[in-house]
């Protein structure tokens, strides 16, 4: 990772003097760059010569589908009926996929390593947190413990009986009284 992240950026600042986070931002540009024509617009090309029914916008969306993991499964390369060669076809982009995996994930790492260097750049999408409204304490809320939840629990209940409206009972008697008058 030294040799493709600090050597080129160093070199460049030290030798020609630019400033290192022109040179950073630059060099993760043409990383970039390189990485999408390496994961992409290359295979596509190839597969848009070796599968006869795609066009490169189709074999572009294959790779991309391919290396993001997603694998939706809507085109499979060595479908075609005139393929030839075509289980050594499938497990050649088998073991080219796996290995792409391999190097797009150290790749990942590359480029984080490689934003290290720019922190005026990374404080663009940071948000500053204000520490006193981020710490909450806990064990300092009383309403928290499990002695208070069960009181404050009863003192609802007592509450909610304080406030529903009193129901006098009528007494069947007196009712069946009212009826017969």
């Amino acid at each position: 990772i030294v040799y493709v992240t600090r050597r080129p950026v160093l070199y460049f600042h030290i030798r020609w003097g630019f400033s290192k986070q022109v040179v950073a931002i630059i060099h993760a540009i043409v990383l970039g760059f390189i990485t999408v024509s390496c994961f992409f617009l290359i295979p596509a090309a190839i597969f848009s010569v070796l599968e006869d029914d795609w066009n490169f916008l189709e074999s572009f969306y294959f790779c991309f589908i391919s290396l993001s993991t997603i694998g939706l499964g809507d085109y499979v390369p060595g479908e075609g009926y005139n393929q030839k060669f075509r289980e050594l076809y499938k497990i050649g982009i088998t073991c080219k996929f796996l290995f792409l995996l391999g190097l797009y994930t150290f790749l990942v790492a590359l480029f984080l390593h490689s934003f290290q260097g720019l922190k005026k750049f990374r404080k663009l999408f940071y948000v500053k947190k204000d520490k006193e409204e981020d710490q909450v304490h806990i064990m300092e809320h009383d309403q928290l413990s499990f002695s208070s939840i069960s009181d404050q629990a009863a003192s609802m209940k007592d509450d909610q009986k304080a406030n529903e409206p009193f129901v006098t009972s009528q007494s069947p008697t007196s009712n069946d009284s009212s009826l017969n008058n």
